[in-house]
């Protein structure tokens, strides 16, 4: 599982015009699920991205997390991330198909939830328009394979 994470002050996706999750201060996470990802990776992803301390404190420094700030989360899936650009067209076949990445998308956004946090989302395989106002900017690249 692999997710882009940025700090935002705000950020929304829209789907056919609409707005279909919006948030402020908090995180826009792009969640790509791989083949052989489980239920277990998605919760140690949430765990990760929850728990991520890149709020600054009353010093300046990067040392408080979401809930230290009350902050959201928008998910928004990212098959993209498991492109394979050895050519200049990029390939998706490293991406997980449907029937496995839909569950996992979803656990990943109900484990953020069941740790308290208010999670907005896009629609798996929509096409989405993506708004988000970096905060820094501050962006980290999470991957199971190496946590």
């Amino acid at each position: 599982m692999r997710a882009v994470v940025t700090r935002v002050k705000n950020a929304s996706v829209e789907i056919d015009g609409r707005v279909n999750g919006s948030i402020g201060q908090g995180f826009l996470v792009l969640l790509g699920v791989g083949p052989n990802d489980t239920e277990a990776q998605a919760v140690k992803m949430a765990d990760k991205v929850c728990g991520l301390r890149v709020f600054e404190d009353e010093n300046g420094k990067m040392n408080r997390n979401l809930e230290a700030v009350g902050g959201s989360l928008l998910v928004v899936s990212q098959f993209t991330l498991y492109a394979d650009t050895k050519s200049r067209r990029p390939g998706f076949t490293g991406a997980a198909k449907p029937d496995i990445a839909v569950p996992l998308y979803e656990k990943f956004m109900a484990e953020c939830e069941g740790r308290g946090f208010h999670v907005e989302h896009g629609e798996f395989g929509a096409d989405m328009q993506v708004f988000s106002q970096n905060d820094g900017p501050v962006t980290i690249l999470f991957d199971t394979d190496h946590m």
